[in-house]
Parts: structure tokens; sequence; C-alpha cells
């Protein structure tokens, strides 16, 4: 006798979680379904799980397919389970492909490709399921596709880009159900757009979704002109939903927590506020904008929007091309200080003095999981860490979801203003650079 073993949340279940059970059960004579714990699923960072444990289990056996189902309750239990159960087969879905290639010394292991067109209406007749469709200009995902699974409610369902070749890659290479370069039919059915084009079309795609009613993620910027992101904002209240930019920094508890602690005065008054960050270190290298705009990001929700004057120190190469700046923006009472380089060895910091001491983020700042402080008074270090999963971006996610439901029109993790602020301040930047 064959057994088959394979695991999942299973939440708000759908005909994928169906179809991955019946192929399972294909593959062999006796299937064992692992269904995750709660505490196990809030381990590894999977958010927005709606349904109970015990409703899950039921949704499993309802479906007839599994001979015995247990409960995942901790990292490593596979390797156990393999053994107590006897398995000479793990079924778990492709987008994991690779991870578990070490219990192939204790079992076969199959990676199971995602389910495709799943009818829009099945879907939300099992669960409230929101619909994801991605706008690129390459084959890379930015982690989306990987991220989105760990919210309970998300299905990437297509991609779009003016390349076919593009779409058609990014199509095959993450398992989505389809692509287009037709943007209008692109939009059908789809409830979130996550927009991470080139800044020249960025605009226009936002702009053309939210006529349609969906829901927004964007790369920063959006746009480099103030007056048409606040049309977009605009636009997007008046079809009554949300744009977001994706600035995951600000969906971090630990960036939550810095900032709350710096507005109750934990070093006292800020006197300054200094980021430093490098374009090559930062997801892989990004545009001199969208680096900047992080380091931006902080001192607008550290400092606040009412700055005085700006000021930028661009150094370029013989051929005119950007290499370092130092960029001060100046305040009533403080000043904030952003270091940013291309070709050069910068070191990543970001550091916030008041007048009772310092906080220190070391490293890559804007995955804040940690920071330190160094109180007036006090002879060590405080230390605040919290832990999180992946780039960030599921927090994003997460909030997005949470927005949709309960009908918010306007992101309160970044304000509308402050993306304003934002582009205000980059304008001025670019134009002096």
């Amino acid at each position: 006798m064959k057994k088959v073993i394979t695991y999942g949340t299973f939440d708000l279940f759908h005909q994928g979680h169906y179809n991955i059970l019946k192929r399972a059960r294909e593959l062999g004579d006796y299937l064992v379904v692992g269904v995750t714990s709660e505490s196990y699923d809030i381990e590894r960072g999977k958010l927005n799980v709606q349904d109970s444990l015990l409703k899950r289990i039921e949704n499993v056996r309802k479906t007839g397919f599994a001979d015995e189902i247990i409960v995942e309750e901790y990292q490593g239990q596979k390797l156990n389970d393999i053994t107590k159960y006897n398995i000479d087969l793990l079924v778990v879905g492709s987008d994991w492909r690779g991870k578990f290639d070490y219990l192939k010394n204790y079992c076969e292991v199959v990676y199971l490709e995602r389910t495709k067109n799943i009818s829009s209406t099945k879907l939300r007749s099992e669960g409230m399921i929101y619909r994801v469709g991605i706008v690129t200009d390459d084959a890379e995902d930015n982690e989306m596709v990987l991220e989105s699974k760990y919210v309970s409610g998300l299905h990437v369902e297509s991609v779009y880009s003016e390349d076919v070749f593009v779409a058609r890659e990014f199509c095959d290479r993450y398992e989505l159900d389809s692509y287009g370069t037709d943007y209008e039919q692109f939009l059908e059915g789809l409830d979130i757009i996550y927009i991470r084009s080139g800044l020249k079309n960025r605009a226009d795609y936002i702009r053309k979704a939210l006529e349609r009613d969906k829901y927004v993620i964007s790369d920063t910027p959006m746009a480099l002109e103030p007056e048409e992101i606040r049309e977009l904002f605009a636009l997007a209240k008046a079809h009554q939903v949300v744009l977001v930019e994706k600035l995951t920094m600000v969906y971090l508890r630990a960036f939550t927590q810095l900032v709350w602690l710096t507005h109750g005065a934990l070093v006292g008054d800020v006197v300054a506020v200094k980021c430093a960050i490098s374009q090559d270190d930062f997801e892989g290298g990004k545009n001199f904008s969208e680096t900047v705009s992080q380091a931006l990001c902080a001192c607008i929700k550290l400092l606040g929007k009412d700055y005085l004057e700006v000021k930028t120190n661009a150094v370029k190469s013989s051929d005119g091309c950007f290499i370092y700046d130092i960029i001060t923006m100046k305040y009533l009472r403080a000043l904030a200080t952003i270091e940013i380089g291309t070709t050069v060895d910068v070191e990543n910091e970001l550091s916030i003095i008041g007048t009772r001491g310092r906080i220190t983020v070391p490293g890559d700042w804007w995955n804040t999981g940690y920071f330190e402080a160094k109180i007036e008074g006090q002879e060590f270090l405080k230390r605040y860490s919290f832990n999180f999963e992946g780039n960030g971006l599921r927090y994003l996610l997460q909030e997005l979801v949470i927005m949709i439901r309960d009908r918010r029109t306007e992101c309160t993790r970044f304000f509308y203003e402050e993306s304003e602020t934002l582009a205000e301040l980059l304008k001025i930047i670019n134009q002096r650079g």
C-alpha cells in the first residue's frame, strides 16, 4: 500500500484546496492530511487565518479524500510524520519547489503545480477571496506571488506586460492562470492590482485601475508630480477604493514601535534623524527615486510633514552619472540628513538623536526587525526586537485585506498627505540634483 501525506492551512476552503487533495489522493492508496494549528500558523508568519482549526479539519474531511487527518503543530514535524506513518510520498505545492528536497532521503517528494483558472464566482462562494493581478516590465515578481500565500484571502491570478514575452515568461515561472497585453481586458475580474512597472507609465496604470474600481498597490514613487499624486488619491476616494504605496517598512511592527516611542520622547526631544542607504543594497538596486523614498518616508514618519527647507549636494561622475548625495531637511527644531550612494560604499544605518539619548537601527533599517536605544542615565543599551517574516510585503497585504473588508478608503500607516509630502520632496531633490 502506497501512503501519501500532504499539508496545508486550508483556510477559506476553495476549489484549489479540493484539487490538490484530489490529486494527492490519486497518487497513492492512503492519504494523510496535515492541517496546521493556529500557533504554528503564527510561528511561520501565516496571516489573516479566518477559519478555526476545527472548521478547517471538517472541510478537509468533507472532501472524502483523507483517510487520516492530523494537526501540524511545529517546524520539523514533517520528518517525524513521515517516519511515524510510514509515508512513501510527500505532496506539496510547486511554490515550495526545492524547499523540502531534504526529505527525499526518507520518501519521494512531489511538487504539484497550482490550480489554474479557478472561477471567480466559485472562489467567492466558498469564502471571501480577492483576486490579484500584477503589472510589470520584467519577469521578476518582487516576491508578491510568494508573500501573498501567507495572507489568507488572496489569490494571484494573472500578469500584464506591454511585452508579451515578459508576460508569458512571468506567467509560466509563477504558474499563474493567465497573462495579457491588453490592459482593459486584464483588469476584468480582478480586485487588487499591484503595479511595479517603470515610473514612466506607472501613474497611467494606476489611474485606469482606479477608474475600474480596483484596489491598487504601487511601487514608490507613484509619480513625481505632487499634483498628480493628489489627483490619484482623489480618484481612489471617488471610487471608494484604496491606493497604497509599497512602503513595506511602515507595516513592520518594529518600525511602528520605533515611531511611537520616538514621538513618546523615549530619547527626549528629537534634534536629528540620520539615514544612510545604498542603492546597491536596497532590494538588488533600485533607481535613485525609489531608493531615496525609503529614507524620506522614515524622516516624514519621525519628524512630520512640516519641513522648512531642503538641500541636496549631489556628486556626479564626469559623464553625468549620479554617484553620491547628502540631502538635508530643515525642520523648526530638528534636522534630517539622508546619505545615499550608488557605486560608493555607504554604511546603511538609521539613527535618531534626542536631547536624552540616541536610537539606532543598524544595517538594512528599512527591514526593521530591531532597534537599540541609549538613554541618558542608563548604563546599558535597551534593545527592542520584533520578529517578522519574509520581506515585509505580507504585512502590507494583510492590512490591505483588512481595509477592503472594513470598507476603508485611506491607509492609516502612510497617510495620503504624507505621500503628497514625499512627492514634493522628491520633486525638489530631483530638480536640484
